[in-house]
């Protein structure tokens, strides 16, 4: 429990940190920086796994079509 407490005072004193730094001119162009880094990344994740998912529909189809012959 004094862990768990511990850890919520962590995530609490971070926002409060990260929301001073924001408010400074070099503090936005670091969040702006991360926020488009970010989303470059998770981008990225989203078409690989599309590709992958494509790749896997085509061998399961592939593979129904030669098993109904």
């Amino acid at each position: 429990m004094k862990k768990i407490l511990w850890l919520v005072i962590g995530i609490g004193v971070g926002f409060a940190v990260a929301h001073q730094v924001n408010q400074t001119k070099s503090g936005k162009e670091f969040f702006s920086e991360l926020d488009r880094k970010t989303k470059e990344f998770s981008d990225s994740l989203v078409d690989g796994y599309r590709e992958r998912e494509a790749e896997l529909r085509d061998a399961i189809s592939g593979a129904g079509d030669a098993l109904s012959k």
